[in-house]
């Protein structure tokens, strides 16, 4: 049997990408290997090496994107999935998410502040002007969170006390889509590591302390909300078409919110998320990488954007 090998694609990240390399390469298992990649100049549906890429930093560099997706062409899975991970904005996924019966805070969207490059006022002849801010903001309430609608982390995220503060800080967004979203104020908050659509973790988080002390949390989750949080995260998985995400969710009168889901590429650093935390995920997903390599190559059964979406 030929040796199938597992690629990770990582940047800045110190403690994780190591470990789980040294974990899969240490398991009880034959014919499977793991390997930081080392990649340059691909040809044109050239075939990689690698039988299953985790991948934990296209989101920032276009290259690796194209990249993981021309290897998709012959068979290699990618975690998460570069076809459906390209297609992510927060918006949508609230409102997908509350169709399917997950509550979500009050949304809206909002165009951005200056004009798009390369567009003028000409270009925005179908908005309205002024905006219709006093519906906004009887419809959200204060106070309220600001972010944009496709990001990463805690970049360019405002909370909002009133209309003077919105104004104040939507007038330093730039050309980036917002959104402005209720504020659940929450009693207990969790923070939840789903892979491969099956393995939940859920991690008890308090994003009001320090950074290094926000897993110490004094709550912990009972059976029924626990039985709900998990069987939110499975659906938004499966809905979203991601292997590896983190969830968040924010409890108030105990209903859990789905805050946060578009982490294509969730923290697991060791100093940030614990040994504890950092254990669980490393295990399950060299798991889940390790499943993944046993199912042999992925080769498309035809050539179109659908069938790179639904990988068996």
């Amino acid at each position: 049997m030929s040796m199938k090998t597992i690629g990770v694609l990582f940047g800045k990240e110190q403690t994780f990408p190591p470990a789980l390399i040294d974990y899969i390469n240490n398991m009880p298992i034959d014919n499977i290997q793991a390997e930081a990649i080392k990649v340059g100049g691909v040809k044109i549906a050239q075939r990689m090496k690698y039988d299953v890429i985790l991948d934990r930093i296209s989101h920032n560099i276009p290259f690796y994107r194209s990249i993981l997706q021309n290897s998709m062409l012959t068979g290699t899975r990618v975690t998460n999935n570069p076809f459906w991970s390209i297609a992510d904005d927060k918006f949508f996924s609230y409102s997908l998410a509350l169709k399917m019966g997950i509550p979500v805070p009050k949304t809206v969207i909002l165009p951005s502040k200056e004009h798009p490059a390369d567009t003028s006022s000409e270009s925005m002849r179908n908005l309205i002007y002024p905006l219709n801010w006093e519906e906004i903001f009887s419809y959200v309430g204060f106070p309220a969170y600001m972010k944009p609608d496709v990001s990463c982390g805690w970049k360019d995220v405002y909370r909002i006390q009133d209309a003077q503060e919105f104004f104040h800080n939507y007038n330093k967004t730039g050309s980036i889509t917002m959104l402005l979203q209720e504020e659940i104020e929450f009693e207990e908050y969790y923070r939840c590591y789903v892979i491969g659509k099956k393995y939940v973790h859920i991690m008890p988080y308090q994003p009001r302390n320090p950074h290094h002390l926000r897993y110490d949390a004094d709550f912990t989750p009972s059976r029924k909300l626990e039985k709900c949080i998990k069987k939110y995260c499975l659906d938004i998985m499966n809905s979203l078409g991601y292997d590896c995400n983190s969830i968040e969710f924010a409890v108030r009168d105990g209903v859990p919110y789905a805050i946060d889901y578009l982490n294509c590429a969730p923290d697991a650093e060791l100093n940030s998320v614990t040994q504890r935390n950092f254990d669980w995920f490393v295990e399950h997903m060299a798991k889940f990488l390790v499943e993944q390599a046993q199912q042999g190559r992925a080769i498309p059964k035809e050539y179109s954007w659908s069938r790179f979406m639904q990988v068996e």
